[in-house]
């Protein structure tokens, strides 16, 4: 995080509040993690409670913990705003994770369109949505999604607000960033390398 800091570079931790205790991948499939929260409190999502201060961004996963909502955590106003803003501190950005990957697209054994998705992350709490790899051919997908979300937006579904708004101006680079000879010559640099 801070070599990126030093490069100009804003940082994403993700998954929240963790993937590692799934054997599904949310690429094909919706994973269930069916642990009680206060487990995951403890060990998956730990990390976010010390790093909320340093993070710049962070990216829910597309899985479901049952303990706290029936949604996966990328659409949960549960995840993100009373656990991940309210009780863990974070202030940064929030980006959905890709809206292309069945863990975004299936929601109640429903199938979701990718505006649908996208606003259903906005409304839990996401500042941005993704929605990858669907620029081929003439990009149906991506302007599907935003086409979908100007409508919804219009329609009231969903709201665009200033914080939401700062957070998302807040990745942009703040500062200049160093140039690769005196970032391979910096003291910090240079003590990070030598951790890795």
């Amino acid at each position: 995080m801070l070599g990126m800091r030093q490069a100009g570079m804003a940082n994403c931790g993700k998954h929240f509040p963790g993937h590692g205790h799934v054997a599904a991948d949310s690429h094909t499939d919706v994973p269930v993690d069916p642990r009680p929260l206060a487990e995951i409190l403890l060990d998956d999502a730990r990390p976010y409670e010390w790093l909320s201060t340093s993070l710049a961004s962070v990216m829910p996963a597309h899985v479901v913990y049952p303990d706290v909502d029936d949604k996966p955590a990328g659409f949960s106003a549960a995840w993100l705003q009373d656990i991940l803003r309210a009780r863990l501190g974070f202030t940064g950005a929030i980006f959905s994770d890709d809206l292309s990957m069945a863990g975004a697209r299936t929601l109640a054994g429903r199938e979701l369109g990718y505006a649908e998705a996208g606003v259903l992350a906005m409304n839990a709490g996401c500042d941005l949505v993704l929605l990858c790899n669907q620029s081929l051919g003439k990009g149906e997908p991506l302007d599907a999604l935003l086409d979908g979300l100007l409508k919804a937006r219009d329609a009231g579904a969903w709201l665009p607000d200033s914080v939401s708004e700062r957070r998302r101006l807040d990745l942009l680079p703040q500062t200049e960033p160093l140039a690769w000879d005196d970032l391979m010559r910096d003291p910090a640099y240079l003590r990070a390398l030598d951790r890795l």
